[in-house]
């Protein structure tokens, strides 16, 4: 999870949901700077790429976040849209490079088949079997929720993944209710 530092705009929470043939992913709005100050509330972390084929969220300095965002979009022309090897290879940059290694943030990566997280550590990590995946300050609390929402009831992927931001962004203050959801 991300650490949250007066010198980075942070702060956000980012849960992916794969259920019935469905990928959603939910992301808030809040750009956060340290620990008391919001500079918008209104950001979207949640974007399509490659041709609106692939959406990504992420979490971390937003700079940094757009900056992976493109590399990876790279990676998929570059791997003709294979998902995960564009993720790996991604990871494996990420985590070599002098200067990307630097770079604070998380993305969580899908298509319309597959999810992933992907971290500057070079983790490239596949959902439980649950399908479910949250990432950021409010990550745990939104894949709780999400969790608990996948077993229990006949909510579909995109009504699961908006809830789940909306109870985290009750309980985490880095966490708000302006929530984007892309699906596929």
């Amino acid at each position: 999870m991300e650490t949250v530092s007066s010198d980075y705009l942070k702060g956000t929470t980012i849960c992916a949901v794969k259920k019935d043939s469905m990928i959603a992913i939910a992301g808030d709005g809040q750009v956060t700077q340290g620990q008391n100050t919001i500079l918008k509330g209104n950001a979207v972390k949640v974007r399509r790429i490659y041709d609106n084929k692939v959406v990504v969220g992420f979490a971390g300095t937003v700079a940094d976040a757009f900056t992976l965002s493109e590399k990876f979009e790279a990676m998929l022309n570059k791997y003709s849209g294979n998902l995960i090897r564009s993720a790996v290879e991604l990871a494996q940059l990420w985590r070599s490079d002098k200067i990307m290694h630097k770079l604070e943030a998380m993305m969580i990566v899908a298509d319309k088949s597959d999810f992933l997280i992907v971290s500057g550590s070079g983790d490239v990590i596949e959902p439980e079997e649950d399908g479910v995946a949250a990432i950021g300050s409010g990550g745990n609390y939104a894949l709780a929720a999400a969790k608990a929402m996948v077993k229990e009831t006949n909510l579909n992927a995109q009504e699961i993944a908006y809830k789940a931001l909306k109870i985290a962004s009750e309980i985490c203050v880095f966490t708000n209710d302006h929530i984007t959801v892309e699906v596929l």
